[in-house]
């Protein structure tokens, strides 16, 4: 990421440097990260773009092809990098993510335990929020997958805030040495609840918990198990709804002597056309307007979320 330190955030005292990865914005939904090498270049359909163009630019720069197309060069963070990574595995998107981060009351300075780390979309978010004194120990039983996460944070620069290590959290439960050290735990396991003794010798006094489960029988089962020793016990299912804000024709009658007949417009009103009726005196007019509704599109139901308060001892 840009920078791990809060005092420091602002992309706009950072300028391009050889060597830095940036992500290549064409529009909102065609991203993708690159990594400057002097001499290199980056193609797409609006031409070839020189990575020696780039350096020396700030972050948010808008640059030109040799085409004379554009993309803006944008500072890596984790909501863009949620975007860009590879999918090894189903992802949580920024509506879960910021929802868990809040609810696990993660803080600079907290240490959190994760299992399974999967594609490392959350773990990256969770490693800025502990930034730049906390940390995060994240675990996958698969050693590949873990390998490849490894490398993604390298190659984002969050490694020094995230340790990946291979084991079974859901058969072994998670190593001692973090026993009462953990100020909050995040699952997402297919059968959470074989963790949950493990989770309790984890955190510490007032810790918090999180499990995200697909499937409500998942909850039900985890739930049950959460009753011993945890308190607060709270699921949710957080829906994100998006609206497309665009400017659209809309068609409407006035009458030539009358005010305007139902609720045209009036502001930013551009004129198009005028067609008029002899016959009923009336003049049909296309105006374009400022529209908002809900996307086509909407992405639905991603899981549950059961969040748990170790209990007073």
């Amino acid at each position: 990421m840009l920078s791990i330190d809060p005092s420091k955030r602002s992309s706009l005292e950072r300028r391009i440097c050889d060597g830095d990865l940036v992500i290549v914005y064409e529009r909102h939904d065609k991203v993708k990260a690159v990594r400057v090498q002097k001499g290199s270049d980056f193609q797409n359909r609006f031409g070839v773009f020189k990575h020696s163009d780039w350096i020396g630019k700030p972050f948010g720069t808008k640059v030109l092809s040799n085409k004379g197309g554009f993309v803006h060069l944008l500072a890596p963070t984790p909501e863009l990098w949620t975007l860009v990574l590879s999918h090894r595995t189903q992802i949580l998107y920024l509506a879960d993510i910021s929802f868990v981060i809040s609810y696990l009351e993660v803080v600079p300075g907290c240490v959190v335990l994760e299992s399974g780390t999967g594609s490392g979309s959350l773990t990256t978010s969770l490693a800025r929020a502990v930034a730049p004194s906390g940390h995060v120990y994240t675990f996958d039983f698969h050693e590949q997958r873990a390998s490849l996460a490894r490398e993604d944070f390298e190659r984002n620069g969050m490694s020094s805030l995230i340790t990946v290590t291979v084991r079974d959290i859901q058969g072994e439960g998670f190593p001692d040495e973090f026993c009462g050290a953990a100020d909050s735990v995040f699952l997402d396991l297919p059968q959470p609840w074989l963790a949950l003794p493990s989770v309790r010798r984890m955190l510490k006094q007032d810790g918090v918990l999180c499990s995200f489960s697909p499937c409500i029988e998942q909850v039900q089962r985890s739930c049950e198990v959460l009753g011993a020793g945890f308190t607060d016990i709270r699921t949710f299912e957080v829906l994100l709804r998006s609206y497309e804000v665009r400017e659209e024709r809309i068609i409407g009658t006035e009458g030539v002597q009358d005010s305007p007949v139902g609720s045209l417009p009036r502001k930013r009103r551009q004129c198009i056309s005028h067609d008029v009726n002899n016959d009923s005196k009336e003049i049909t007019t296309t105006i374009s307007t400022v529209v908002a509704r809900p996307c086509r599109e909407t992405r639905g139901h991603t899981g549950y979320l059961t969040f748990a308060r170790l209990a007073c001892s």
